[in-house]
């Protein structure tokens, strides 16, 4: 401000010295004070002219480019612009960290819906729009009770007790494919709430699973010691003739060996789902597998039977197998087992081994027994599910075979297919990845 009031006092002088010199010696001190008028009117212009370029700047908004003003207002100037940039920079950084917020959100597994007072949608992100419908761009400043016309979330909205959540079906669900969305209300602001949504599909599968896995397993005990109990119960209240004692002996110990083969597959699949992967480096020869599960499934026909069954094995080429013998060898022998169960005595099984195209290899049981429905197909390898019930039983089976099978063909990487046309049979196909077939060695070593 000094250097601004010492450069107007030069301007007057100057202009006083000139008006002084120019003006004759009657009229000095006329000219002299007409000098530091107009030096006064020039300043005052110029000045007026620099501040007007500020001004233009300022109402144009171009930040980038500032215009050059000397003196004073070319101070202002330099300070506006300096404040611009750092507001420009701390804009820019308050939006990139607005960005990332945004980004992580998007990349939530939940869905998140802002919610003005007014109950509209401010913003949601990507799941969100998939767990309800919505189009993130279009249904912006939409009601959320106009979208989501559940009657569980509007009475839930309407009661405006927010501490738990609501569960509700969600737009695509349907009887075959159900979806379970669990969606809670949390306020926050001046009336604002925050919406968040999970599905709950699987979890609730999970649990329908486990309860179902109690039941069922309690129901398959409960049953063989029922009949073990009336057994011990008639032993020792009447008198049996050996004979007759020989065949409730016999029938007790068919009940004992199912109770056992229950607890033996419910410590497989347990020691399956809890130990690590099986190794990639341990190769086993498919021929020797194959032979063990043939020779166990020959043995349960002989049992069923005297007639028993067809069994064929068709082995293409000679490889071997990365992974953990004994599990390899339950699923085969397994659908091996299978199949000769719930074929007829008489009956056609074959069991095949090829290399394919792209160097994976195919372990495959074909029956000609009675075959599946369509429906009952995708369930097949739940625990206990059965398509009858009452045939499983008489065959000896414990529900489990199917899902023992499921469990050692993830944990190897592989792919379990179930093809079966009524009354025509049913095929059952293990594929393993090209990483864990190859050649056999004794082979290559020669």
């Amino acid at each position: 401000m000094l250097r601004r009031v010492l450069r107007l006092f030069l301007f007057q002088g100057l202009g006083a010295l000139l008006g002084y010199g120019l003006f004759p010696n009657a009229a000095q001190t006329q000219g002299l004070i007409a000098g530091i008028v107009g030096a006064s009117t020039l300043w005052l212009l110029i000045d007026l002219r620099r501040g007007h370029k500020l001004r233009h700047w300022l109402r144009a908004g171009d930040t980038a480019n500032p215009p050059r003003i000397p003196g004073y207002w070319g101070e202002i100037t330099d300070r506006v612009r300096r404040l611009l940039r750092d507001r420009d920079r701390l804009l820019r950084d308050s939006e990139a960290r607005l960005q990332e917020f945004l980004s992580a959100i998007q990349a939530s597994p939940n869905g998140v819906v802002l919610l003005d007072a007014q109950g509209r949608i401010e913003w949601c992100n990507q799941t969100a729009a998939e767990h309800f419908g919505f189009d993130a761009r279009r249904d912006v400043l939409q009601l959320i009770g106009n979208l989501v016309r559940d009657p569980a979330f509007s009475d839930y909205q309407a009661a405006g007790d927010y501490t738990h959540d609501v569960v509700m079906p969600g737009p695509g669900s349907s009887s075959s494919r159900p979806v379970r969305l669990s969606v809670q209300l949390h306020p926050y602001g001046e009336g604002r709430a925050l919406m968040m949504s999970r599905d709950v599909t699987a979890v609730e599968q999970a649990d329908a699973m486990r309860r179902d896995f109690v039941a069922n397993v309690s129901h398959e005990i409960r049953t063989p010691l029922t009949v073990l109990g009336g057994f011990v119960e008639t032993m020792q209240n009447l008198a049996l003739e050996a004979p007759e004692r020989q065949r409730y002996l016999s029938l007790m110990s068919q009940q004992a060996e199912r109770m056992q083969s229950l607890v033996q597959d419910l410590l497989t699949l347990s020691r399956l789902e809890g130990s690590p992967r099986p190794r990639s480096d341990e190769w086993i020869d498919v021929r020797e597998l194959i032979g063990r599960s043939e020779q166990e499934g020959r043995e349960l026909s002989m049992l069923m039977s005297e007639m028993g069954h067809e069994l064929q094995v068709q082995i293409t080429g000679d490889h071997e197998i990365a992974g953990s013998p004994s599990e390899l060898h339950s699923a085969m022998a397994n659908l091996v087992n299978n199949a000769i169960r719930y074929t007829p005595t008489g009956g056609k099984v074959v069991v095949s081994w090829r290399m394919l195209d792209d160097g994976s290899g195919e372990f495959s049981v074909s029956d000609t027994g009675q075959g599946i429905a369509s429906e009952h197909l995708p369930r097949l390898t739940e625990r206990f599910y059965r398509v009858d019930r009452s045939r499983s039983r008489e065959t000896g089976g414990t529900g489990l075979g199917l899902a023992i099978v499921k469990h050692v063909v993830q944990r190897h990487a592989g792919q379990l297919s179930i093809q079966s046309d009524p009354g025509h049979g049913s095929r059952f196909a293990i594929t393993l990845p090209p990483q864990r077939v190859r050649v056999a060695q004794r082979l290559t070593a020669n």
